[in-house]
């Protein structure tokens, strides 16, 4: 049986439209703009314009995945205490509605992504296809599900990269796919704690986890992240692309938000959403800003 919720006034269509593609969660397509900084791209040719565009073409791509899972989960989203608030759980939003613009966003998507070339139209292609097989299949399976998450990021990091003509270094894949495996296991932490007996009801693998194991695999994730970006800052083959070491002073803003990620999991119960945390928590927002600074400074001085 469909249910919604009730006792408030329907918002605004536009309203509803826009809290629906998630406009906060398009924060996370800002990983394209990495390679761009870490290439040293950013003052040439119009490198820097085509890095936008690769995230803004991301974003429709995002939005169109948000409203098609949203769908897909509306019965299981309004058992959770924040997802119930979405507009398609919501009731605000009908199927019909949502299809069309899913089809406006990524037919806008799949246009802008060929004209940025065809081999990042085909990472956009293969983002695609890894969420139609996330939702399905891999948002059920025990670890596989966080690593899902992670290759959306890897794929948004080679999207980026081939935008602008770049190659992914070695060091950057590892860091990247670390990070994100941190960051997945920690929004299954928010999602068994917040909703305690009912997870199962929301997502059926999460009976299939602890916190304890949770907490050693964020704890494994973590320490490897911060070991690899480390390396990575040290190592011959950076030093030689940035003409200096100076990339290594970087090192303390990542252990600083790494561990503050960690105390804001356990203490004040987040996690469930990076963006949230990063502009909402502003320790984390400022050591953000300064790991930024730092980093272009040692790139670009």
């Amino acid at each position: 049986m469909t249910t919604v919720l009730s006792g408030s006034a329907r918002p605004p269509m536009p309203l509803v439209v826009l809290k629906a593609l998630r406009p906060r969660q398009w924060i996370k397509n800002f990983v394209l703009f990495v390679p761009l900084l870490f290439a040293k791209g950013i003052f040439k040719d119009d490198l820097g314009w085509r890095s936008l565009q690769a995230v803004m073409v991301f974003c429709l791509l995002a939005s169109g995945v948000y409203l098609a899972n949203d769908w897909v989960d509306r019965e299981k989203d309004r058992l959770h205490p924040e997802k119930r608030l979405r507009p398609i759980a919501a009731g605000h939003l009908s199927g019909a509605m949502a299809a069309v613009l899913v089809v406006l966003l990524w037919g806008g998507a799949a246009a802008w992504g060929w004209a940025l070339g065809k081999t990042f139209f085909g990472v956009c292609v293969a983002y695609i296809a890894l969420q139609l097989i996330y939702t399905p299949l891999l948002k059920k399976a025990v670890i596989l599900d966080v690593m899902a998450i992670a290759a959306g990021f890897i794929l948004r990091i080679f999207a980026g990269a081939t935008a602008i003509s770049v190659q992914v270094s070695n060091w950057l894949f590892l860091c990247t796919l670390l990070g994100a495996v941190f960051l997945g296991f920690a929004k299954r932490r928010h999602e068994l704690s917040s909703l305690e007996e009912g997870a199962g009801a929301h997502r059926a693998n999460l009976n299939e986890y602890t916190l304890p194991l949770i907490d050693q695999m964020m704890s494994i994730s973590a320490a490897c992240t911060i070991l690899a970006y480390g390396l990575y800052t040290v190592s011959k083959e950076t030093i030689d692309h940035v003409g200096s070491d100076m990339l290594k002073f970087t090192v303390p803003c990542v252990v600083y938000g790494v561990f503050r990620y960690l105390y804001l999991v356990h203490k004040k119960n987040l996690g469930g959403s990076p963006e949230k945390m990063l502009l909402g928590d502003l320790p984390l927002l400022i050591d953000s800003v300064l790991f930024l600074g730092l980093a272009a400074l040692a790139l670009y001085h």
